[in-house]
């Protein structure tokens, strides 16, 4: 083989060898790479696995990323500003959910505990969700004063508790109305203005139809019996239908009023063999489903509640033929 002038064959061959690594370098270029891009030290960036979260949310697990987490660093002073008058928004979204003076959105965080009060956001979680200081806020109009309390955070604040569940703001809210934190992370919720989970309003709260007794769908449950109001009707099963006979007197009917009398043709989807009427020993007329004797619960506040649900074991929603749903069988 013929070499350039000058140049041995030993230098030649190299020469050749980067030529070639050069064009095959070129060609992967060109192509792209099927199994994503490379970093600077060789590990695939392009197909990496997700991070896993530990609960509070977000690639950094907290909810925030790390341009948030560093602007809450720096801004920690001012996101622990007194929540003063506590105010309710009500969104269309949400609900009902409380705000500080400012109208920032307050959170509460699954993983904390209301009975006993506890704030199991650590000192990192904190810079993503700074907690709201309990000093100098006051219960939002309509809102018992009473529910409201404290608890130390991990960073020593005293924060600011309602009906026991410690409250935070999140760090990537910039403005009066913004609700960003909803749902990070599964965990972390906008708060209504009595400390539960801040709910919309829906088409299943409301009464289904006017009748005396009639059926709605609960998202939960299934379908259950509810009043001419809309509320929840429960069936007792220390109850017996043959012979007829209640187990519920004296103080238990404070709690669980009995279903006033209803008329057969003023019902909707209710089984009509068995339904008539009990005539209590306390002088009390009940409502019966298959002869079993019908309650609406005290606890339950508004037309979709179903807080009567498993009591003591022995309190369940009644289905349209009577029956105790979800009851052990």
């Amino acid at each position: 083989m013929l070499y350039p002038s000058g140049v041995s064959p030993r230098a030649w061959r190299s020469a050749s060898l980067v030529a070639t690594a050069a064009a095959l370098l070129a060609l992967t270029t060109a192509c792209g790479q099927e199994k994503g891009e490379q970093s600077p030290n060789g590990q695939n960036v392009g197909n990496e696995a997700p991070a896993k979260s530990d609960g509070y949310g977000g690639d950094d697990g907290y909810g925030a990323d790390s341009d948030a987490a560093d602007k809450a660093d720096k801004g920690a002073g001012a996101k622990a500003e007194a929540a003063g008058q506590l105010a309710v928004w009500d969104s269309k979204k949400l609900g009902k959910v409380v705000t500080d003076s400012a109208g920032r959105t307050l959170y509460r965080f699954d993983k904390d505990t209301a009975q006993p009060p506890k704030s199991n956001c650590d000192a990192a979680c904190l810079k993503a969700w700074p907690a709201v200081p309990a000093d100098g806020a006051k219960a939002a109009p309509g809102v018992d004063e009473s529910l409201l309390g404290e608890v130390t955070a991990a960073d020593g604040t005293k924060q600011l508790t309602i009906d026991g569940w410690p409250m935070y703001r999140y760090a990537q809210d910039a403005a009066p109305g913004d609700a960003k934190g909803q749902g990070v992370g599964g965990t972390w919720y906008a708060a209504a203005p009595d400390g539960k989970k801040a709910a919309p309003a829906t088409a299943d709260t409301a009464p289904v139809d006017p009748a005396g007794l009639s059926t709605r769908k609960d998202p939960k449950l299934g379908d259950i019996v509810v009043d001419k109001n809309g509320m929840t009707v429960y069936r007792f099963t220390k109850d017996s239908a043959w012979p007829m006979k209640s187990a519920c007197t004296g103080a238990c009917l404070d709690k669980w009023p009995v279903v006033e009398p209803v008329a057969k043709n003023d019902t909707r989807g209710i089984l009509k063999k068995g339904f008539t009427v009990f005539d209590r020993p306390d002088g009390k007329k009940q409502q019966t489903i298959d002869c079993w004797p019908m309650y609406t619960f005290s606890g339950d506040k508004k037309p979709g509640d179903t807080n009567g649900q498993g009591v003591g074991g022995t309190w369940y929603a009644a289905s349209p033929q009577g029956k105790p749903v979800g009851a052990p069988e």
